[in-house]
């Protein structure tokens, strides 16, 4: 009886073995060759490193005139040294043609162009800032006029600060005044040797549109007469 039994007993543990070691294999495989496994987690892609701001604000300053003015007398500069605040200023040139100015003193101004007194003041700070940058400007024009005398209702100095004709100084200058010769206007410029150009201005062929060329453009110190 006991051989018997004990060939069952050891038959028995055999056949579990055996069991265990099958489930044991089949869930290996089950979870090496099965599609439907979740698949690990991919490993978050890095963030792109941050490229440098290499973008620099540069200086361009605006020149912004008109580079064949010539400044004169009582014309208000507006005078900007980069970076400087305490080189910046307005100054009106004086009845001798300067202007002053902070570590630059006394410099002519009245017979120089904008780009001309630029270079003029930049030459002078180079002896206290490496490479200054200055722009002039003129903010006000009070050199370039014209006179309009005789009949007209408000005669007198004007500032020639836009390109004018004979036709708006009378407008400007608010018309003519009763009995004016209106026929027989007259214009005298002065040249640079001293001698005047004289040139006539008929009024009534004028506004009728004959003789067209004799509204002739002012320049400075243009005097127009009104008999």
């Amino acid at each position: 009886m006991k051989s018997g039994f004990c060939h069952i007993l050891t038959a028995f543990l055999l056949l579990t073995a055996c069991q265990v070691s099958l489930h044991a294999q089949t869930t290996s495989e089950a979870r090496d060759g099965d599609p439907a496994a979740p698949a690990a987690p991919a490993a978050p892609a890095a963030a792109p490193a941050a490229s440098p701001d290499i973008t620099e604000t540069s200086h361009a300053p605006n020149k912004g005139h008109n580079d064949t003015f010539v400044i004169g007398n009582d014309d208000v500069l507006g005078i900007n040294v980069w970076k400087e605040p305490d080189l910046t200023h307005t100054v009106a040139v004086r009845s001798d043609g300067k202007i002053s100015l902070p570590l630059v003193g006394e410099i002519q101004a009245s017979g120089r162009t904008p780009l001309q007194l630029e270079q003029d003041i930049a030459t002078k700070l180079r002896a206290y800032i490496t490479q200054p940058d200055v722009t002039v400007t003129v903010d006000k024009i009070n050199s370039q006029k014209f006179n309009i005398l005789g009949r007209v209702a408000k005669p007198g100095s004007y500032p020639l600060t836009t390109t004018m004709t004979v036709l708006d100084a009378i407008a400007e200058a608010g018309g003519f005044q009763e009995f004016a010769r209106q026929k027989a206007i007259y214009i005298l410029r002065p040249s640079a040797d001293g001698h005047e150009t004289r040139y006539k201005f008929n009024y009534k062929d004028v506004v009728k549109g004959r003789n067209t060329d004799e509204n002739i453009r002012l320049e400075p110190r243009d005097t127009i007469i009104v008999p």
